[in-house]
């Protein structure tokens, strides 16, 4: 099932949450942004920590440390909002940082072993391994139009 996916998709935009090191699509990166803190809208998730005025358009942004029941939350001159462009909605995403662009070779794509964890193996697409580094490729699509993120609804 995941075998389409990792032949069509083979460059990553690598950030950091915490210890880990993940990887996303770079074809869904609109941009990177310094952190600013949102406003915050009320009756929503923890993790979505509000929304940002991004030149006329409001995007709501997701902290991904809070999503993924990581430690506390510290915002410094390292956290950015990565912009993507998901379904034809832009989003923001808070990380602790980003590091580089990762291009994969298949044999360096590894399939994701079944373990319970906060992201879930739905969201994973494969484990990237690049000399010493091991990168979780998340499936940022399927991650944010999951019901629980109630960021990609149809109309209102």
């Amino acid at each position: 099932m995941n075998d389409s996916k990792e032949n069509h998709i083979s460059e990553y935009l690598t950030f950091k949450l915490g210890d880990e090191e993940y990887g996303i699509d770079i074809m869904r990166v609109q941009e990177i942004r310094s952190f600013e803190v949102p406003t915050r809208m009320v009756n929503t998730p923890d993790f979505i920590l509000g929304v940002l005025n991004l030149r006329g358009l409001i995007v709501p942004v997701v902290d991904m440390r809070i999503k993924f029941n990581l430690s506390q939350a510290n915002y410094d001159q390292f956290t950015v909002v990565i912009v993507l462009t998901i379904k034809g909605r832009i989003l923001g995403m808070v990380v602790d940082g980003v590091s580089d662009v990762i291009t994969f070779a298949p044999e360096q794509l590894r399939p994701v072993p079944e373990f319970s964890s906060v992201i879930g193996n739905d969201y994973l697409l494969n484990i990237g391994s690049l000399e010493n580094r091991m990168l979780m490729l998340l499936d940022i699509d399927k991650l944010m139009c999951s019901a629980d993120m109630n960021l990609l609804r149809s109309a209102q």
